[in-house]
């Protein structure tokens, strides 16, 4: 499930036959970054394919924990299907339709792993790889299945931060699937604004990063090395080990925001009922992507 652009650019989905203030004070220290953000980072397995996922969680008009994952739309393209249905007008439309991704939390204790936590989850919002953005949003379908404080920080000017070259860098992920759940490495962010054309007719903003990832690590969050705050998602990578490429926060906000779920990026957005969560259309058809 690798893809090529240019033929040198591949996304990191392994194929097989973390929106609140509520984060520890130790964590902005910088002293316990990592176990944060391997508390956030979840494998995701759709189907045949393994990718990497971010938590974001919020408590709903109930007062339950609604926890959402995001990850990239190419890990969970498998599980999409298409087909016709006949409207209440008599017309014909497409539905599209998702079977349930799953995630998977590994668990550990004394330095030794003891188990994981394997959930399913509903998608709630998707946007091709090729023709769009490369993002989905999920929901966990149990609730209060974590804390509210499980849940990855953005900056507070997500639509329009941009970091500095030479930042500090960490990236959380299942590197190569959930064998290497919760891997964390470093890098630091070496450009801004890189265009890279997919087979649509637009080309799509990247910031470009040398942390270490490989496939699956797909979805994956990268955020500054110093506080955790989560700057973008990895999703594609050059065949040779080195550069890699992530979705800037800004660019992921803009979508968010058009796709109405800016609430599941910025936590000053109140969030909708979960009614009105359910109704939301999970694909947009003929949308333009950020940075046509």
């Amino acid at each position: 499930m690798v893809k090529h652009i240019c033929m040198i650019v591949a996304c990191f989905c392994l194929a097989i036959t973390p929106i609140a203030n509520a984060i520890a004070e130790d964590t902005e220290q910088g002293s316990l970054v990592p176990e944060y953000l391997q508390g956030i980072s979840v494998t995701v397995k759709a189907g045949g394919a393994q990718g990497s996922g971010t938590i974001v969680s919020r408590i709903d008009e109930d007062g339950y924990v609604i926890s959402f994952v995001w990850t990239a739309a190419h890990v969970i393209d498998e599980l999409r299907h298409a087909r016709k249905v006949v409207t209440p007008d008599g017309s014909t439309a497409i539905l599209v339709e998702f079977r349930d991704p799953r995630i998977v939390a590994e668990r550990y204790q004394d330095g030794r792993r003891v188990g994981e936590q394997t959930l399913d989850c509903k998608v709630i919002k998707y946007s091709d790889a090729d023709y769009g953005e490369d993002l989905a949003l999920l929901m966990v379908r149990l609730r209060s299945a974590y804390t509210v404080s499980t849940s990855a920080k953005f900056p507070e000017d997500s639509g329009s931060y941009i970091p500095q070259i030479g930042s500090e860098l960490s990236h959380c992920g299942s590197l190569l699937g959930q064998l290497g759940s919760n891997s964390y490495t470093t890098g630091v962010l070496s450009q801004t604004g890189r265009l890279l054309d997919g087979e649509g007719a637009s080309s799509s903003v990247f910031d470009q990063v040398t942390s270490v990832a490989f496939p699956g690590s797909s979805g994956g969050g990268v955020y500054l090395r110093g506080d955790g705050t989560y700057i973008g998602m990895l999703t594609r990578g050059y065949n040779m080990q080195g550069f890699n490429f992530i979705v800037p926060v800004r660019r992921m906000y803009s979508w968010a925001i058009s796709a109405d779920i800016g609430w599941a990026i910025d936590s000053t957005i109140e969030m909708p009922t979960m009614k009105d969560i359910l109704l939301i259309p999970v694909e947009d058809a003929g949308a333009v992507p950020y940075g046509n």
